[in-house]
């Protein structure tokens, strides 16, 4: 989810809620402790230089359970990082705390802002040697080959 959707969707809640894929609810007591842009410049297994900059959300729980984020003091706080960091319009990075601090994707189903799951990937799987897809071999030509091969007087043996 962009930054520009995310700012949209806020604009029509009265409530802000971020839930996990699997239903479960980030306590409605969470604090956003950080709204930043992060860079990261690496270079692949392939060798490609590479530039990746994502808007940084950090989910936050203390034990302050009375506190609620509203909508409009999350935009606000947006608005003074975009205006004081020139954060621009880049797909959301959401950091949650669980085992360890996790970091999610974001989409919104309409009510509640979606943690989703991120996975890592290969970005040079052309140059490391990594298949793209399966071979696919027809079984019956596997079949009629070693069949005619492996009989009797075939000299497979």
């Amino acid at each position: 989810m962009k930054l520009s959707a995310f700012k949209m969707a806020l604009e029509s809640l009265t409530d802000v809620n971020f839930t996990l894929e699997n239903g479960t609810m980030v306590p409605e007591h969470f604090h956003v402790t950080e709204v930043g842009m992060i860079t990261k410049n690496f270079i692949d297994c392939g060798g490609t230089v590479r530039t990746e900059k994502v808007v940084s959300l950090q989910l936050w729980e203390a034990n302050d359970f009375d506190h609620r984020l509203k909508p409009q003091k999350l935009l606000n706080i947006i608005a003074l990082s975009e205006k004081t960091l020139g954060i621009e319009d880049l797909d959301i990075e959401v950091e949650y705390q669980s085992t360890t601090i996790g970091k999610f994707g974001l989409n919104f189903d309409g009510k509640n802002f979606v943690l989703t799951s991120k996975q890592t990937n290969c970005l040079a799987s052309d140059k490391c040697g990594i298949p793209t897809e399966k071979l696919k071999v027809k079984l019956e030509t596997l079949t009629s080959a070693s069949s005619s091969c492996c009989t009797p007087g075939g000299g497979c043996c």
